[in-house]
């Protein structure tokens, strides 16, 4: 592990995702996108997560050929804990009209559906023209609502994971890597 970064010793001892898997994936994730709406009639609109998905978001439109636009939300249901609340607020909304567009929504991670069945059925009452989720994380297994997910990187298990934008209480978004943060950190 890279122990020359600080943050990593709060991590367990092997990374989950390593930089260049994470670029590999997000690479072909861009090609997939790119296949799907190419030749599509109507402007697409990739909506970013914030503050999680962020990162993944500025590497996955670079990996898009296709004229797109984009816009963030900034949405919670988690406060300042390690499990949702399932009480799902909008913290920012669109600057822009959907009306007509086709959305690809951006999340970093995906794990009851809870916010992300609650931002679809949103954004689809705005007049939408389609709607698909794309996230860089999925953890199936903790799903609490019947969610399509249209690109998914990486399964992962039911951990704590931190890295490539993903935090605990606002720190560890910066680690390149995605690791699991050990129980003891964040259960202080």
């Amino acid at each position: 592990m890279q122990q020359e970064r600080r943050m990593y010793r709060d991590l367990k001892d092997e990374l989950l995702l390593t930089k260049e898997q994470i670029a590999a994936r997000v690479r072909e994730m861009g090609e997939e996108i790119t296949r799907d709406y190419d030749g599509m009639e109507g402007e697409l609109v990739l909506v970013g997560i914030l503050k999680g998905a962020i990162v993944f978001f500025a590497d996955l439109i670079r990996e898009i050929d296709l004229p797109l636009s984009m816009d963030f939300m900034a949405i919670s249901s988690y406060g300042s804990a390690t499990k949702s609340s399932g009480v799902v607020r909008i913290l920012k909304d669109l600057d822009k009209d959907i009306v007509g567009k086709h959305v690809l929504v951006v999340e970093d991670i995906i794990d009851s559906g809870l916010t992300l069945s609650f931002l679809k059925d949103n954004l689809l009452s705005r007049g939408a023209a389609s709607l698909k989720i794309c996230t860089l994380l999925d953890k199936p297994e903790r799903r609490r609502v019947d969610l399509h997910v249209d690109y998914a990187g990486f399964q992962i298990p039911d951990e704590f994971v931190v890295g490539y934008g993903l935090d605990y209480a606002e720190t560890y978004r910066n680690l390149p890597d995605i690791g699991v943060l050990r129980p003891e950190v964040y259960s202080k």
